[in-house]
This record gives C-alpha cells, sequence and structure tokens, in this order.
C-alpha cells in the first residue's frame, strides 16, 4: 500500500483522496484553509453546477486540446454525476444542460465529500499550508509530521483566482522546484469594467441578450446569454463566458433584444416609446439620444472595456503548469510519483460546470496515475 499527501482540500483534492481511498491507498489530505471544499460550496451561485451535459473539450482553453479531449472521455459528464451519486444524492440537469444536485445547494455537495472522506477514514490536516515540498527517495513535506514520508503526492491546490477561499498561487513554486514552468496567469469568469459613466443608472438590470466583442473592428467572441450590469461595467454569465477573451481596449457591442429586427423596433419605438420594450432604466438612458438612433442603440449598445475585477473577484485562473509537461495521467514528466489536478494545470473552461468538470477529470487521471507508479 502506498502512502499519499493530496495538497488542496477543495473539489479535486476531494475527489482524488476518495478515488485513491476507496482503491486501498493511505492518503492524507493537507488543506491550508479551516474546512475542506470551500470554494466548492460557493459554486454556481451557491447552487453546485457540478458538470454540463454538452461535455468537450470545445469548451476548455488549454495548451494541448488533444490531451484534454482524451482525459475528457476518460472521464466526462456521466461518470461525473455516476461518481457523485455513488456518494448520495441526485444530480439533474437544467434546459441549458447545467448539472445540479437536486436540492440546489453547492454546500451539500461538499458535504456528501467529507462524509465519504470520513467514512473512508481519510487522514485531514486542515490549516496545513504545505510552503515546502522536497523528495531524497521519498517526498516530504513540511508540514507533515517529521517522521512521515510519502511515496506519491497530488498538488491540487488551486491557481490564483478567488483568494478569499486561500488559492493565492502560491503553490505554482512547489512544482517549479522539480522544473516545472507556468504559462502567463490572468482572471477569468470574471467580470468587466467599463466607464462607469457609460451605466450609469443601469446597476442591477438583467438581460437576456447577445454579444460581440470587437478588437480593432474585428469579432473575437460572440454569444448570447444573460447580461447584468453593475456599479461600474457589466457581469452575468454571457460575460463570463466572454471575459477569456477580453482585453482592457476591447469593444462590448449587446443587442438588448437578439429575437426583434431592427426595422420593428424602430416602429414600435417611434409609435409608443419604449415601455415594454426594455427595462425602464435602459429606456431612460436611451430616451436621452435623438429619436433616429434609439432602436440602433438597443440593437448595439456599445461599452468600451477598460480592465477587469482581477484576481480576487475571478472564478478561475486562466494558465497554469503546462498540459505537456505531465503524461496521460497528469503525472510530472520531471519527477516520478509527483502528479497534478484542478485549477493549477493550464486548463480552463466556460461557465456552466466546466471548471468543475476538469476538477473531477484530473481527480480521477491523477489517482489512476499514483495507482499504477
Amino acid at each position: 500500500m502506498k502512502k499519499t499527501a493530496i495538497i488542496g482540500g477543495g473539489a479535486a483534492g476531494m475527489a482524488c483522496a476518495v478515488h485513491l481511498a476507496r482503491a486501498g491507498e493511505n492518503v492524507v489530505v493537507f488543506e491550508r484553509g479551516a474546512r475542506l471544499g470551500r470554494k466548492l460550496s460557493a459554486t454556481g451561485n451557491g447552487q453546485g453546477n457540478v458538470t454540463n451535459t454538452a461535455m468537450s473539450e470545445a469548451h476548455f482553453f488549454t495548451d494541448d486540446r488533444e490531451k484534454l479531449a482524451f482525459a475528457l472521455k476518460r472521464f466526462g459528464a456521466r461518470e461525473t454525476v455516476e461518481f457523485l451519486q455513488s456518494m448520495g444524492g441526485i444530480f439533474l440537469p437544467d434546459a441549458r444542460g447545467r448539472v445540479y444536485p437536486a436540492g440546489r445547494q453547492a454546500s451539500a455537495v461538499t458535504d456528501l465529500f467529507r462524509r465519504e472522506l470520513e467514512r473512508l477514514g481519510v487522514g485531514i490536516c486542515l490549516g496545513a499550508q504545505v510552503k515546502e515540498l522536497s523528495y531524497d527517495g521519498k517526498f516530504r513535506l513540511d508540514r507533515a509530521e517529521p517522521h512521515m514520508s510519502f511515496d506519491a503526492v497530488v498538488l491540487c491546490a488551486g491557481g490564483r483566482a478567488a483568494p478569499a477561499f486561500g488559492t493565492d498561487g502560491s503553490a505554482y513554486a512547489l512544482a517549479q522546484r522539480f522544473g516545472h514552468t507556468v504559462t502567463p496567469l490572468s482572471p477569468a469568469l470574471v467580470r468587466l469594467k467599463c466607464d462607469p459613466a457609460r451605466v450609469r443608472g443601469l446597476k442591477g438590470i438583467r438581460i437576456d441578450g447577445s454579444m460581440r466583442v470587437l478588437r480593432g473592428g474585428k469579432e473575437i467572441f460572440a454569444g448570447r446569454g444573460d447580461v447584468l450590469f453593475t456599479e461600474n461595467g457589466v457581469s452575468g454569465d454571457l460575460v463570463f463566458r466572454a471575459s477569456s477573451f477580453v482585453k482592457a481596449g476591447d469593444s462590448l457591442e449587446i443587442d438588448m433584444l437578439p429575437d426583434v429586427s431592427e426595422e420593428r423596433l424602430k416602429q414600435v419605438v417611434a409609435e409608443h416609446g419604449l415601455l415594454c420594450v426594455v427595462p425602464n432604466g435602459i429606456g431612460r438612458a436611451i430616451e436621452r439620444l435623438p429619436e433616429e438612433r434609439r432602436a440602433a442603440a438597443i440593437k448595439r449598445f456599445t461599452l468600451p472595456v477598460t480592465g477587469d475585477c482581477g484576481f480576487g473577484e475571478a472564478q478561475v485562473t486562466k494558465g497554469g503548469i503546462p498540459l505537456g509537461e505531465t503524461d496521460e495521467d497528469l503525472g510530472s514528466r520531471f519527477r516520478r510519483g509527483l502528479f497534478f489536478a484542478g485549477e493549477i494545470l493550464n486548463v480552463d473552461g466556460e461557465c456552466g460546470g466546466y471548471n468543475l468538470q476538469w476538477a473531477f477529470t484530473s481527480a480521477f487521471l491523477a489517482a489512476e496515475g499514483v495507482l499504477k507508479c
């Protein structure tokens, strides 16, 4: 029986621990926070969007799409739902394919993991941030008891996003000591900023619209979904998806009524005004324009992007340890017995359960690798 240290007690770390413990392995989880799964408990606006039925590599960003596609074939959405339901609960998709626990509580998903880890007798070390990782024939952690050594380590301590949950990017250094590199990091699934004057009076208004991202007049993203106006920019599902593509200086072009033609809109606005056409707050802003420009403004509401809200508000990290530096089981190409799972790797997904799917996929692969080594 091998002894494995899992560094990070988030979704990937807990899932990997369950897989290994079920296979009879001796596992210890080291979590820097006071509780396991804090970020998991907040996912999906607290409702627990764990995966998506429309699962493919097309919904992700990475340096090795072929390896990612192979990984998702080995452990995809179906396997994730089966794995979660093996611990208890019922998980169901909504009309957009987003899979949630039937009770719509993300914290309950975390509780499933905690209960299963306790049942399996997995060792849990809380308040234990690992700052040093070395190898002298065995792996040694600075936060472990002096006599403790490990045959394998799974590094799943997250990226830089959401530091309130204890993910500040410091864990990359543990991998770099073994020769790994880290691609440039940036926030993803994050609110976008613009000139506050352009959205004044619109805070809290949510629309189901379509949006294009333009750079130098060229479209680099297009999609449809929720757009939520904030005090200094925009948020919402569609904006989060677009944020992976956007840079300061780009422009957002929002169509607030994608199912209505501009010609019909012109006629209605000219004859009856904006009541029951757009939300009143938007209507007041549009009414400041000459009548002949109002329909166009609704169909092409333009916001220049000044930046994003940074890692502090981002849901995930873009960038990380390249997949190309790992084998098919996400084992290090530089140190046998070292594995990776979750956000620490250079894989990030669109909004809608894709990032948690990667956590569960990579946790399974890493566990399989540990069992083989």
